[in-house]
């Protein structure tokens, strides 16, 4: 989509010199706001049009990152393949290092994986990790217990990674919220309702004025589905 491509690019060109990645934070809900029906498990809401579209700016990324939560439930590959395009760099985030040694990121993807994990993680089992063929990057926590995300950002920036993709779950939707490390955001609609896990938790704010708000929002419609983007402010 033209328009997105355009913001991305503004976006890119005002991120220039910095020590981080621009970060893009985008993911399918249905109407409700809710990303599954029931914890750990899937649930596919974009139409066959907003999913090239995800594709789309897989493609215009340099990496893309998910929590360990969406491994264990979606087991994805994280790879272009309904456009044509660069895979991305695909970037996990998993402070106990419960990646699974056969998930689809190590044995159906060109790249091999980051796992972002804690300083106190099991070495044995990044070890076994490492032999097939991840790589393991070490972090320090955050102090509600997580990974510090901004260091995790810091590092990308360090290895190349100009554009980060960030996906989900949950979890990781309302972390890079609530600590204000998203630049822009796309999101699908879909016209279900669903009654189940929500995207967005709790961001820790109570004054409407202070929650996040798309800056210049535009929107369309694909399919069925509803697109919004726009700068997170």
């Amino acid at each position: 989509m033209e328009e997105i491509e355009i913001l991305l690019g503004e976006a890119a060109a005002r991120c220039q010199g910095e020590s981080r990645p621009l970060v893009t934070l985008t993911y399918a809900q249905s109407l409700d706001g809710c990303i599954a029906a029931h914890p750990g498990q899937p649930l596919a809401v974009s139409g066959p049009l907003s999913l090239s579209l995800t594709h789309q700016l897989r493609a215009a990324h340099d990496a893309i990152l998910v929590g360990i939560g969406t491994v264990l439930a979606d087991d994805p590959r994280l790879t272009v393949r309904r456009v044509e395009g660069q895979h991305p760099q695909p970037v996990v985030v998993d402070s106990q290092l419960r990646f699974p040694l056969d998930a689809n990121l190590l044995k159906h993807h060109p790249l091999p994986a980051w796992i972002a994990t804690g300083e106190k993680a099991d070495r044995v089992r990044q070890r076994g990790l490492e032999r097939a063929g991840a790589r393991v990057l070490r972090l320090p926590a955050h102090p509600n217990g997580g990974l510090d995300l901004a260091a995790l950002l810091e590092r990308l920036g360090e290895l190349g990674i100009t554009r980060l993709m960030v996906e989900g779950g949950a979890r990781i939707i309302t972390s890079f919220l609530r600590e204000r490390l998203a630049d822009l955001l796309v999101l699908t609609v879909s016209p279900t309702l669903v009654g189940g896990v929500h995207a967005v938790g709790d961001l820790g704010e109570t004054d409407p004025a202070c929650f996040p708000r798309l800056k210049g929002p535009g929107s369309a419609w694909r399919g069925d589905d509803l697109i919004l983007w726009g700068e997170l402010a």
